[in-house]
């Protein structure tokens, strides 16, 4: 359920990002701050790189990110980037380290793969719903009124609808 509920979250950004221009995906967004819809796809991106490239380590932070700018400008090299991701998700549960400094203390919280690909999932929502601001700016594109809004809340919307 999990790796399925990741395809369909990230098949809605690949589908998204497939009818954007490199200028939409560039644009700042005054409602984001000036960021753009490419930095929050590389955000999102990142965090999944992250998982899979230290998972076999088993100590994850998602502080050490390359912060590739190439994934924030190019649509098809995120688009590519999402296809990877998609490819790698599938892999056994297991223990892992989560490290993060926060207010300059570094924590270590023991977690699991799985635990870790639903925060990456709720991460990657997250960003969409602030992609949506951006996007409903551009009148050319469609998007799904589903998209960037969490699972749970799609369906209570089906619950008060009956």
């Amino acid at each position: 359920m999990l790796i399925s509920s990741l395809h369909k979250t990230l098949n809605e950004l690949e589908l998204l990002l497939n009818q954007l221009s490199n200028d939409d995906f560039t644009m700042p967004c005054k409602g984001l701050s000036n960021s753009t819809i490419g930095e929050h796809t590389r955000h999102i991106i990142e965090m999944f790189h992250c998982l899979e490239n230290q998972y076999e380590n088993g100590v994850v932070n998602y502080d050490r990110r390359n912060r590739d700018c190439r994934i924030q400008t190019d649509t098809h090299f995120a688009l590519q980037c999402l296809a990877d991701i998609r490819n790698q998700l599938e892999k056994d549960n297991k223990k892992l380290l989560l490290e993060q400094i926060v207010d300059e203390e570094e924590l270590h919280i023991e977690s699991n793969y799985y635990r870790e690909l639903l925060y990456n999932l709720e991460h990657c929502i997250h960003h969409q719903a602030l992609i949506k601001v951006a996007v409903l700016q551009l009148e050319h594109l469609k998007i799904d009124p589903d998209f960037g809004v969490a699972p749970s809340t799609i369906e209570y919307r089906r619950q008060c609808a009956q």
